[in-house]
């Protein structure tokens, strides 16, 4: 049997699509069907390495978690990853594609839709419900020739679409009708509902504006859904994680926010420790006396190095670091925190470039990209012995410098269940980094992590970090009871045709 499937589309970015597509795929799931995320297309710089060492959208791989389903890159069959302003890394079933331009991308993106529906309809064999998210808004005039991911896909898949407003940013009503206006009206025909989001205050004083949202669109609202913290992973561009920017006292670790940050998700565990204050820094002002500074991932590590080396932002790292503060490196941070990096190759910009000095390692770019889950044990520092495991994605080999000397102050960190090595840390503890994402995610690492700085600092942590697992589990059922509770649900069975028979 295939499955039934409902699209959540917004008026614009961050309407809270992904926040509401996640809630309704835990809602099916709860009430006991199989339930899969689906996104044609996504643009973004978080990404993920499923078990089969396939790439896809962190995004979808939360609402496959909401799901209680195994994150698989049918679920998002093109991944664009920005590297310029007019250009992106085209993922195509979890494999790398090539490098396209905006232009050239919009003009053959119709040569993908085969792979498109190849994905949707294994995961329709597979699933009862399939929900599918939307991409910015289905009223860009100018991008809906050839559309792929909004009301184009909608047809392709004959799908019913809620479309989702954001009341918080003002201008809700003028949003959806103008959305609903801008379209054609075999398209008007699909939005079978309409939900306003991130509500504060009194539902009565603005229920004259429903009423009369409905009488201009002649389509109901089906939902008034309250703002509501709720902790799941967001969509890198817009995430109000990278806004942070105060010390609220504690332990003070700063993140360099990179122009192409990539995978911050990697540092949210922080934020659930009490007695951590976890902030993003994107210029040497801002950077003041943190007690850890943590180097993310990028797309594009020697132009975010020179970015970094422009603004002063490299000399402020390194002046700490010969202070005693300690830096660690994820991925591109830990490729930056080397001596030298080149590209014979263009991967990135082409040429070579020093490092950072921080660690006695040289990376070389290829065009292979390695993606891929591991497990490991750390071995050298005060964690040695501790299980370790997250999952590689980058187009880089790291290895050991030359300079016999510098290396005998530095180690390898981690071994892998392969038998390679990865990382390098210091004898003090001070300068690590590693190809590792997700390093963090798992408590006993991370309060061994934490433990010789909250030491040093004469600081404590408070209870936790709680286990990772758990704590998701518990936020996806936060957020379906508030959807069970701002949505009409049985409304939205409806509009699928009823409920999935199993």
């Amino acid at each position: 049997m295939k499955a039934k499937v409902i699209m959540v589309q917004g008026t614009m970015s961050n309407a809270g699509k992904s926040f509401l597509t996640a809630g309704l795929c835990r809602v099916f799931h709860q009430d006991g069907y199989r339930t899969a995320p689906f996104k044609s297309q996504n643009m973004a710089l978080n990404s993920y390495i499923t078990k089969d060492g396939l790439e896809m959208g962190r995004a979808q791989v939360m609402q496959a978690e909401a799901a209680g389903a195994e994150p698989s890159a049918d679920m998002n069959p093109i991944l664009l990853k920005p590297t310029s302003s007019t250009g992106s890394q085209v993922i195509v079933n979890g494999k790398v594609r090539g490098q396209m331009g905006a232009v050239d991308y919009f003009q053959h993106k119709k040569e993908l839709i085969p792979d498109i529906m190849a994905a949707f309809e294994r995961l329709s064999e597979a699933y009862d419900i399939i929900v599918i998210e939307g991409a910015g808004s289905p009223a860009e005039i100018n991008l809906k020739e050839n559309d792929i991911v909004n009301m184009g896909l909608a047809a392709m898949v004959d799908a019913p679409v809620i479309l989702v407003g954001d009341i918080d940013r003002g201008g809700v009503f003028a949003a959806l009708y103008g959305t609903v206006a801008l379209l054609t009206p075999e398209e008007r025909e699909r939005i079978r509902g309409l939900v306003i989001n991130k509500f504060r205050g009194d539902p009565a004083i603005l229920a004259p504006g429903v009423r009369m949202i409905e009488e201009l669109t002649g389509i109901p609202v089906v939902g008034l859904v309250p703002m509501e913290k709720i902790d799941i992973d967001d969509e890198d561009s817009l995430s109000g994680h990278l806004l942070a920017e105060a010390v609220t006292g504690g332990l003070d670790v700063a993140v360099i926010r990179l122009p192409h940050i990539s995978n911050f998700t990697d540092f949210t565990a922080f934020e659930r420790v009490p007695g951590v204050s976890l902030r993003y820094v994107d210029r040497a002002s801002k950077l003041g006396k943190p007690h850890l500074i943590l180097i993310p991932g990028t797309k594009n590590t020697m132009e975010d190095l020179r970015w970094m080396r422009q603004n002063g932002l490299e000399a402020g790292i390194l002046r700490h670091f010969r202070d005693g503060i300690s830096v660690c490196g994820i991925c591109g941070g830990y490729q930056m925190m080397g001596v030298s990096l080149s590209d014979p190759g263009g991967v990135e910009a082409g040429g070579s470039m020093t490092g950072m000095g921080i660690l006695p390692v040289h990376t070389v770019f290829q065009e292979e990209k390695t993606r891929t889950q591991m497990r490991g044990e750390v071995i050298r520092g005060n964690l040695a012995g501790c299980p370790v495991e997250g999952y590689e994605i980058h187009m880089g080999r790291t290895l050991w410098a030359d300079d016999r000397e510098e290396k005998e102050a530095f180690g390898d960190w981690i071994r892998l269940e392969d038998g390679r090595h990865d990382g390098v840390i210091n004898s003090e503890g001070t300068a690590a980094g590693t190809y590792l994402h997700g390093i963090f995610d798992h408590g006993g690492f991370l309060r061994g992590f934490l433990k010789p700085l909250m030491e040093k600092y004469h600081l404590e942590a408070g209870e936790g970090p709680v286990d990772i697992n758990v704590y998701k589990e518990a936020q996806y059922d936060k957020l379906a009871e508030l959807v069970r509770k701002s949505m009409d649900i049985e409304k939205i069975y409806e509009m699928m045709g009823g409920k999935p028979d199993v």
